[in-house]
């Protein structure tokens, strides 16, 4: 765990430990056993230059995941590195009415998820990683996410970019 944003600290107070608890529960719940993840709790500029490198998208989004493959050391397998933007994520819980360390908590689930090779291009793979995601969050007493709004209410996320 790396914080690399000192300002996350004051923004979501436990948001290493809260990274840490969501990412062994996306691990246990994909059945992917041992594993070590990188989660780096940075910042828009930061997400921002790694988004327009590797991605071509010169914007800021909330969440990046950067896959190692099947990386094995003497002891343990690399899965790879969940990098968060800070300033995005607190912006979108605040426009969700989430709080910011449920919205977190579902961001790292839903980059480590990425790193076991799950996506959402496809409606059928966006369905299966959905639903996971949604059991893993239940499973941490978070709400679900992608839930649809009552009438009048906020609209439905857009899902996380990783």
């Amino acid at each position: 765990m790396l914080i690399d944003s000192a300002p996350w600290t004051r923004a979501v107070p436990g948001a290493a430990a809260l990274a840490r608890r969501a990412a062994r529960a996306a691990l246990a719940a994909a059945e992917a056993g041992t594993g070590e993840v990188a989660v780096v709790l940075s910042d828009d500029a930061t997400v921002r230059r790694l988004n327009r490198d590797y991605r071509r998208k010169d914007k800021p989004t909330n969440v990046l995941s950067f896959p190692l493959g099947d990386v094995k050391t003497a002891e343990c397998r690399l899965l790879g590195d969940v990098i968060l933007a800070r300033e995005t994520v607190l912006a979108e819980a605040a426009a969700q009415g989430k709080r910011a360390g449920d919205h977190l908590s579902h961001l790292v689930v839903h980059g480590v998820l990425h790193l076991l090779g799950f996506d959402h291009e496809k409606d059928a793979e966006a369905r299966r990683m959905e639903a996971l995601e949604r059991r893993i969050l239940a499973g941490l007493g978070i709400a679900d996410p992608y839930r649809r709004p009552r009438a009048g209410g906020a609209r439905v996320p857009k899902r996380a970019a990783a």
